[in-house]
């Protein structure tokens, strides 16, 4: 699935507004006569995009995969969310705990005019980055760490031992993007990783400040938390 997240609380139901999770139920009621409450790979808060979210469900009735897809896209609209490939999997698949690595996208723009089409799924900071001076300093964080510095305080996760795989960050033409891979995330983690990143790239913090906030094992050592809407979850992958 994608989704523009602008409109909802999140992936995951809650009483405060409305949320994909929710919206894709509806869809699902609506095709097929069913209450079915879909499983989703990523819990992805409000305002944070997609572009490749997986959720699975169970239905009663054996459909047609291509039937599945276009019946939800039709119930979907004209709401921002998208399912844009159906199949059948095992009935021992879930989506997030069969999931062996996951890959979001966090995009900067660093210019000095404000943004008007990318407002809402760009982070947009007045002033030029110092992209390699970010890369070098997101390459402490790579490895196994204990990442309670970039945790946030309602994060439900039993450890904040986290092992990311992969944290880049490369200029493609006008913006910065941080890409950032592992098995899963603490809650917050990424937008964490990227705030610190970012005073980085202002010249603020050297990699051995973003290295001691890690070793701190301290949420008070954190940067300010990058926003939601420039962050994407882009995949998910799982064995064959």
């Amino acid at each position: 699935m994608e989704y523009d997240g602008t409109p909802y609380v999140g992936w995951q139901i809650q009483d405060n507004g409305p949320s994909v999770q929710a919206r894709l139920a509806d869809a699902l009621e609506a095709f097929c006569g069913e209450r079915v409450v879909p499983g989703g790979a990523g819990r992805t808060d409000a305002g944070v995009h997609a572009l490749g979210q997986v959720a699975h469900f169970d239905l009663e009735k054996d459909w047609p995969t291509d039937t599945v897809r276009d019946a939800l896209n039709a119930h979907l609209r004209p709401d921002p969310v998208s399912v844009l490939d159906c199949c059948e999997v095992g009935a021992d698949f879930d989506a997030r705990f069969s999931a062996n690595a996951r890959t979001y996208l966090f995009r900067i723009c660093d210019r000095r005019a404000p943004l008007a089409l990318e407002r809402h799924r760009a982070w947009h900071v007045p002033r030029t980055l110092d992209a390699e001076a970010m890369h070098a300093a997101a390459q402490k964080l790579v490895g196994k760490h204990d990442f309670t510095t970039f945790r946030a305080a309602q994060c439900q996760a039993k450890s904040p031992v986290k092992t990311l795989d992969r944290l880049d960050v490369t200029r493609v033409g006008a913006e910065v993007h941080v890409t950032a891979q592992a098995r899963s995330f603490l809650h917050n983690q990424v937008r964490s990783m990227v705030g610190a990143l970012k005073l980085a790239g202002e010249g603020k913090w050297r990699p051995r400040d973003v290295e001691n906030a890690l070793k701190a094992k301290d949420r008070a050592a954190c940067a300010p938390v990058a926003p939601p809407h420039g962050l994407f979850l882009v995949s998910v992958d799982y064995s064959a």
